[in-house]
């Protein structure tokens, strides 16, 4: 179940996606199959080999994209989710979520 949205963000999502551009959105997000993880980032592209190419530098298999036909994504959480906003130098995306320890001292 997805929730903490603001519409603003999610149109500026989609845009960036649409446009062919790499984009991140981060909301809440639980999942009984996943315990522990209380939010989501979704990274998406409408250029699927942007999308490839860009995880490939996380280790992330192009099997794992979620291939919508408008907004193709890879769905990021956990540690990884925490690690790859870091290195992406968007951390702010963390700033309402679990992560705030991950942030200390950096």
């Amino acid at each position: 179940m997805a929730f903490g949205l603001r519409r603003d963000e999610l149109k500026k999502w989609k845009t960036k996606v649409e446009k062919g551009e790499i984009a991140f959105l981060t909301h809440y997000w639980l999942d009984e199959r996943f315990p522990g993880c209380t939010s989501v980032t979704k990274v998406g592209c409408a250029d699927i080999d942007k999308l490839i190419a860009w995880g490939q530098n996380y280790n992330l298999n192009p099997d794992w994209i979620h291939r919508d036909e408008r907004y193709p994504h890879f769905d990021l959480f956990g540690e990884r989710q925490k690690e790859i906003l870091i290195k992406e130098g968007i951390e702010e995306q963390l700033r309402y979520f679990i992560y705030k320890e991950a942030l200390k001292g950096k």
